[in-house]
């Protein structure tokens, strides 16, 4: 049931962001598999590191936590990405210049601060092993997300797509579609 929201959820935040900005992390990754892998194991690492962050920050602020948890939920993030770019840089300089485009893209995507939410609103949570485990199934809910978009992608997008259906319009039929027949799993 987990996983089945957290599905939906990055789905729904990632197309808001994509009418928001013009752009979305999920389209990014689907347009090649080489996106698509280097962006979905990085989603990962942020939900993942930055659940844990959570947890340290909501033991040290307590009951104050409520009132800028926006504010702090950023501030983790941004030390998880400036983080991650500095041990690429220092391990090797090759490797970053290959993944930063890809950290950039991953770094403050709805998918992460989403998770960090999520992870405060389970009362399920209490540990750092429970929230270290929530943050693993928000990026395998993504990279799920992801699978579902990249292989529609390219259909999605041809020529035998009326042009004013094409792209935009058929990709949010599809997505509607799959996330009915997603919520019917619950």
């Amino acid at each position: 049931m987990f996983l089945i929201t957290v599905f939906l959820s990055q789905l729904a935040g990632n197309l808001i962001f994509t009418q928001a900005l013009g752009t979305s992390t999920v389209f990014i990754s689907a347009k090649n598999r080489r996106n698509f892998t280097a962006t979905a194991f990085i989603i990962c690492i942020f939900t993942t590191i930055g659940s844990a962050g959570a947890y340290f920050a909501e033991r040290f602020f307590g009951g104050y936590f409520e009132n800028f948890r926006l504010f702090v939920y950023v501030l983790i993030t941004g030390f998880i990405y400036l983080g991650v770019l500095l041990i690429l840089w220092l391990a090797s300089k090759k490797l970053y210049g290959r993944l930063k485009k890809y950290i950039h893209i991953s770094a403050f995507n709805c998918a992460v601060i989403g998770t960090l939410y999520l992870i405060h609103e389970n009362p399920e949570n209490t540990s750092l092993s429970d929230y270290f485990f929530f943050g693993l199934q928000s990026g395998v809910g993504f990279i799920i997300a992801s699978v579902f978009v990249s292989s529609a992608y390219k259909r999605l997008n041809s020529s035998k797509v009326p042009a004013s259906f094409r792209g935009m319009p058929a990709m949010l039929v599809y997505l509607g579609i799959i996330s009915m027949a997603v919520w019917t799993l619950k």
